[in-house]
């Protein structure tokens, strides 16, 4: 067989053989085999090439990927899938890159939980299932999880929940829910009660009665309408407990209430 043409098409060149079959091969294919036209070229020469040729273009496509920002072992299969590329050839490219260390799932998963150790919100357990959604082993993700302590990263996100709650919440309904903003960010209930309990909340007794009237302001109007006496105030106490007040500040406030 011999090369009729060798023509370049933006990041590909075109080789065309005998004038007939024609297929797109990267510069690296015509550097590996030193392919140039008139060329002659064996049946195994031709197959090689054309082996070469979907490995070269898969990593070619994969370092393109991976140029914006490190990925995954799944992330960099997806994106080739896409493109169409074969799975053993794709399997070619990625132990390739893994060889050469552009793919390193140890690494990424490292990288994502050291930066939210540094400026982050999350716990363990949602940066594990975040990971995992990339493709990271779970095994992988246990072993860079043992080299983290998240005290740190709670007690940060507490810190930020209690401004954004103090003078908002009574004491009982602020403890809930920073705890609750804490696990529902992935730490566990005992690294969020450590973190709460590390926090100055004390919330006084002056603030708690101003919560607790505005509250009752807002429940008296809409409980008056369909119930008096104590059946009224058996509602209001209810709907106070919800709310996170204790029962003595409540039975308090509806003494100088009603």
């Amino acid at each position: 067989m011999k090369i009729t043409k060798l023509e370049k098409k933006k990041r590909l060149y075109l080789m065309e053989l005998d004038h007939q079959q024609t297929f797109y091969i990267t510069e690296d294919t015509i550097v590996r085999f030193m392919l140039s036209r008139d060329k002659v070229i064996s049946k195994e020469e031709f197959t090689e090439i054309q082996d070469f040729a979907q490995f070269s273009y898969g990593k070619n496509l994969a370092l393109y990927h991976l140029s914006f920002k490190a990925r995954t072992e799944k992330e960099v299969r997806e994106y080739l899938k896409k493109y169409d590329i074969e799975d053993t050839i794709a399997s070619q490219v990625i132990a390739n890159l893994k060889d050469e260390n552009w793919i390193n799932d140890h690494q990424y998963a490292y990288s994502i939980i050291n930066a939210n150790q540094l400026s982050g919100d999350k716990g363990p357990y949602l940066l594990s299932q975040k990971l995992a959604q990339k493709g990271v082993p779970k095994s992988t993700i246990e072993s860079v999880l043992k080299d983290f302590d998240f005290t740190e990263v709670a007690q940060r996100v507490a810190d930020k929940l209690l401004k954004k709650y103090t003078g908002k919440l009574p004491a009982r309904a602020l403890q809930d829910k920073i705890i609750q903003n804490l696990t529902n960010k992935g730490f566990s209930y005992s690294d969020a009660k450590g973190a709460f309990d590390g926090l100055d909340s004390q919330v006084d007794h002056e603030t708690t009665q101003e919560l607790i009237f505005k509250e009752l302001d807002k429940q008296y109007a809409k409980y008056a309408r369909k119930y008096e006496g104590y059946e009224l105030k058996q509602r209001l106490t209810q709907v106070l407990a919800r709310k996170g007040y204790d029962f003595s500040d409540i039975a308090s406030a509806l003494r100088e209430y009603l």
